[in-house]
């Protein structure tokens, strides 16, 4: 049985971000592929946004259907580019107690969810079946097992910059014990894989991290499909879930770049700023943490 929305969700939280990317292009042309805007879903609505370049560029974008995952393709010259995004959006979730969200039957999981049920680059699920079996597979099938290999992985890998490499697969992070949050991410993923709960990699912002971690970044987290939704995780726990901006989704890592460059370019840490504002009605809402299960997808019967 499907959950039913509760009849008055909670009022929209409402973020603003920017991201400037810079680069030097050393060739006379290099093409990249951008994951800098937010999706565009029921429960995520862009109030403002704009995006833009510092040298001309030939710019193409396109939606992914399936995840409403925006992409821009661009043609740059050689010399600087400049890519700035800036965006308003309001953010309205999904509450739902954790007890009250069962496990989705293999037969009952739209035909969209079954590819995150399967290993991955990234996400060596079929490697790691017989111990995710031996720690997971007594616990109760809903949210809460979820939420216990979330908490598994918080405690047995500690977060520390720089530990790996674009190449650092689940079963790598399992042996090392260490790694940054696309690493929790992954390990997080292929154990739900594992016990067969689809769960997909999320990009969005690193909102409420702890300064000590750096500046404002990129961040990447877990949506496990769960009593009909995506909901969100965060297994690296440096960040507020409730305060998640949904960049891109996908089965791992490789899916769900902010930049993909094919060519030659000299390019600098990227520039982020994210931030709680007034929402419609004038009331500022800053995002917290708390016990209620999260979701901003569009509830079943969507792909997003």
């Amino acid at each position: 049985m499907t959950p039913a929305t509760p009849p008055n969700p909670a009022p929209p939280i409402r973020l603003r971000y920017h991201v400037e990317l810079n680069y030097v292009v050393n060739s006379p042309t290099c093409d990249f592929i951008f994951n800098v805007q937010a999706a565009r879903t029921p429960a995520q609505r862009i109030v403002w946004e704009r995006i833009d370049f510092g040298q001309r560029a030939q710019a193409t974008p396109w939606i992914d259907p399936a995840t409403q995952t925006r992409w821009m393709r661009v043609r740059a010259t050689e010399g600087p580019l400049r890519v700035h995004c800036e965006t308003v959006l309001d953010l309205v979730q999904h509450h739902a107690q954790p007890s009250s969200l069962p496990e989705v039957p293999i037969s009952a999981l739209p035909p969209e969810v079954l590819p995150y049920l399967y290993p991955s680059r990234y996400c060596e699920s079929d490697r790691l079946h017989r111990f995710a079996f031996a720690q997971f597979g007594g616990l109760w099938q809903g949210y809460n097992r979820v939420r216990a290999i979330r908490d598994w992985v918080q405690q047995h890998v500690e977060f520390t910059s720089n530990s790996s490499q674009g190449t650092t697969s689940a079963c790598d992070t399992l042996l090392t014990k260490q790694g940054v949050c696309r690493d929790f991410a992954h390990l997080m993923i292929a154990l739900c894989r594992a016990v067969n709960i689809p769960a997909r990699f999320a990009t969005g912002f690193d909102f409420g991290a702890d300064p000590a971690l750096g500046p404002p970044d990129f961040h990447a987290y877990v949506e496990a499909y769960v009593g009909h939704r995506w909901f969100m995780f965060d297994p690296s726990a440096t960040a507020i879930p409730q305060g998640f901006v949904r960049l891109a989704t996908g089965r791992d890592a490789a899916d769900a770049a902010f930049a993909s460059i094919f060519g030659s370019v000299h390019w600098d840490p990227p520039v982020i700023g994210i931030e709680a504002i007034p929402g419609e009605d004038g009331v500022l809402r800053a995002p917290m943490h708390i016990e209620d299960a999260l979701s901003t997808d569009a509830g079943p019967g969507s792909t997003a």
